[in-house]
């Protein structure tokens, strides 16, 4: 994983497990990799990884048994879900427009390019759609 200097690398950790949460990779009431073991897999500190995963536990998307290690909730992936759409329409999105405006690039040519992307990556959704 390569990681950016524009946000806390714990951040960054838990978007990447926010990732495999919403994929599907890691589903709902299934256990997630160790601290050790994502720790060295990312190769960082397992504090980082601690931290992530006790942000993770504060939001709701991951629960602790203790003892046993960390579960992805059994609404992580809505939670996740939630989240990541609610900073997308916030923050990313007035980004986007401004650039796409700047660009001179109308909605309509947006829409083809997306449309095309969805057919060039098909990839199911394992959790519905609001």
């Amino acid at each position: 994983m390569e990681f950016n200097d524009n946000e806390a690398i714990y951040l960054q950790i838990a978007g990447y497990v926010s990732e495999r949460i919403l994929r599907g990779q890691w589903p709902p009431d299934d256990k997630i990799p160790s601290v050790r073991d994502l720790a060295g897999e990312l190769q960082v500190n397992p504090n980082t990884v601690m931290r992530t995963y006790e942000y993770l536990q504060s939001q709701m998307v991951i629960y602790n048994k203790r003892g046993i290690g960390f579960f992805v909730a059994p609404d992580g992936p809505q939670r996740v879900q939630e989240q990541r759409k609610a900073r997308f329409l916030s923050q990313e999105l007035p980004a986007f427009f401004r650039t796409i405006r700047l660009l001179g690039i109308a909605l309509p040519e947006v829409q083809q390019r997306y449309e095309q992307f969805l057919a060039d990556y098909p990839e199911p959704v394992s959790i519905s759609q609001s």
